[in-house]
């Protein structure tokens, strides 16, 4: 017979443990689950950032095949189409003899439990020609 206590076996001391697994599986489910949709939401917006950034580091790269204007127009139209705010559509190019910088800088506001957060993201990219 097993009590709630334990019972004496050939190898020591056997001890019963009722629902007490479920309970800490539960709270171990419950932190997780919460830890992934809060993390897909700041996850998105590094990846939007990278990809955005990306962008930039390609439009770098064909710079002497267009105009500034072009290249804000396209990376602009990018940033509109990830659902980037209003602000990283403001894009400043600055062009040397041989050489060209891209620069924006936004904010994400992300809810998180009990508060929202602001990121500041600054991507930028340069290139030569």
């Amino acid at each position: 017979m097993v009590s709630a206590v334990g019972a004496v076996g050939a190898l020591g001391v056997v001890r019963v443990r009722k629902g007490v697994s479920k309970v800490g599986c539960l709270f171990v489910v419950l932190v997780l689950a919460a830890t992934v949709y809060f993390g897909e939401k700041v996850g998105h917006a590094v990846w939007n950032y990278y990809i955005y950034r990306d962008r930039m580091v390609t439009e770098a790269r064909f710079a002497s095949h267009r105009t500034d204007a072009a290249i804000k127009r396209r990376i602009a139209a990018f940033a509109d189409s990830l659902g980037l705010p209003e602000s990283a559509r403001n894009v400043i190019v600055r062009r040397g003899p041989n050489s060209i910088f891209i620069f924006a800088e936004y904010y994400e506001h992300i809810e998180l439990p009990g508060f929202v957060r602001e990121f500041h993201f600054t991507p930028s990219a340069t290139g030569s020609f």
